[in-house]
Formats: C-alpha cells, structure tokens, sequence
C-alpha cells in the first residue's frame, strides 16, 4: 500500500476536487496527520492551483463560529486559500458541474488596503489595515462524504473551499457596527436562521486577526488588495439545484444564491 505523504494527500484531494468525487477522510488511513502536515498539503495544493494558472487572491477563515463549529464536530478555526478560480459572480448560479455537495452560509468579508503581518496582530490593528467590509456568501463543498472530517483533513482540503460572491454594498470599517451587523438567512421564500457579526470570533476583525496571527506564524501574510473571508456566521444550508436562498444584511445588502436548475 503506498505510503501517505503531503504529496498524495494533495493528488488525491485534488482529484476529488476535479472530478467532483467525495471519498472518506485522509485521517482514516492516516490518523497521525496533524495540523503542520495539514497546512502542508494545503500550501501544495494552492502551488499546483497557481502552476495551473489559477492566481491567489485572498484568504478565507473556516469553522470561526460556535455554530459551525458544533455542526462540524471541530473546536478550532482554521485558515486557507482564495484564488480567482473560485470568484462567482452575483446572479450566477450555483456551479452545479463544478462542485459535489454544495452548502452555503453568509459571511463578513475585508478587502484589505495595507499589509497585515503577524504574529502578534489585534483586532484594532486588523481593523485599521481594511480598505473596505462587504457582505458575502460562501459555497463550502467538502471533498469528504456527508461533510465528515476532523480538524487536519478540513485543513488539508482547504477549509472547504468551493465559490463565494461579494454583495452589492461597500462600508467603511469604521462606518458599521460589525459586531452587530445582522444577517437573515431564507431558505426558499422563507426564515431559516439569523446571527450578527458577534458569531464571528465575537468580532470579525478578531478573526482577521486570527488569521494574519495564523499566517505569520507560517512565515506568510495578508498583502494590499487581498480578500478576507471571516467565516460563516450561520451553519449552511444545502445549495443544490432548484434551490433558493437569500442572505438579508442590516446594512450591507442582500445577496441571492440560485442552486440553478
């Protein structure tokens, strides 16, 4: 039997990925995977995205809420990578061809105007480096069965990583009470959920931090222009075809999310 080793981790989470297959979690066949090797895999994954022409914009927070957390059965929040492979437009549909189970879950996004180096960063320092807060949605799509993995096989498949859209609305960070800025979540016409910024690491700026904390302790940053991703404030929903889910944001807008047909 070959031997598991960041190499093949990434070719086959990969391959998942590209041929919209799930398959059961890394750590069944290799339980001694832990968070460094995950974070390994994850960088060579994002090295054969950009040697295949794909170009880093950003960077996305994963399980930064207690509700995802309990959902997902992880304790810690996690950080991966954003490339322009995975940008979609507002009022394009889900990419069902593309994707195996797709789920979605609104989000508080930073587009940042300076460099944002840790370790050691605060939430205010965090807060002074963005250029600009916007509403988002992300589409999660896990590479394993029914959404089953622990901490290093999520950190491993990049968080997830599927599309997300930017909402209509940009503010000033410091326009907009974040830690109170709400959002509705209506699942075909109707309520499903609702949560505030506060779901987020008790303040989305805390979890910006967290991630520029993250990435300087692996010797890497968050640069001008890049896109931040803080993580769902609510559990997903499912985002397959014939659905229809809305996002309703206090002062950010609304974003509509088509599974498609």
């Amino acid at each position: 039997m070959t031997t598991w080793s960041v190499d093949r981790a990434a070719t086959e989470l990969l391959a998942a990925e590209d041929g919209r297959f799930d398959r059961e979690p890394i750590t069944d066949e290799w339980p001694e995977l832990d968070v460094s090797t995950a974070y390994a895999v994850q960088d060579e994954t994002l090295r054969r995205r950009t040697a295949r022409g794909e170009h880093l914009i950003g960077v996305k927070l994963g399980l930064t809420s207690r509700a995802k957390q309990r959902r997902m059965n992880v304790s810690s929040p996690l950080v991966a990578w954003l490339t322009d492979a995975m940008i979609l437009p507002a009022g394009e549909p889900v990419p069902q061809g593309m994707l195996i189970h797709p789920r979605v879950e609104p989000e508080i996004v930073f587009v940042m105007k300076q460099r944002l180096a840790g370790p050691g960063v605060t939430a205010a320092q965090a807060l002074a480096a963005v250029e600009a807060v916007y509403a988002g949605a992300e589409v999660i799509d896990s590479r394993y069965r029914n959404f089953r993995f622990t901490l290093t096989d999520v950190i491993a498949d990049n968080a997830s990583s599927g599309a997300f859209i930017l909402g209509p609305v940009a503010r000033d960070p410091y326009d907009i009470d974040l830690a109170l800025e709400a959002v509705l979540v209506e699942v075909d016409g109707k309520v499903a959920d609702s949560a505030t910024g506060a779901a987020v690491q008790n303040h989305p700026a805390e979890a910006l931090a967290l991630a520029a904390n993250d990435l300087g302790r692996r010797g890497k940053a968050i640069e001008p222009g890049q896109i931040v991703l803080t993580g769902g404030m609510t559990d997903a929903v499912p985002a397959g075809r014939g659905s229809r889910t809305a996002f309703h944001f206090t002062t950010l807008g609304s974003i509509f999310i088509s599974g498609g047909q």
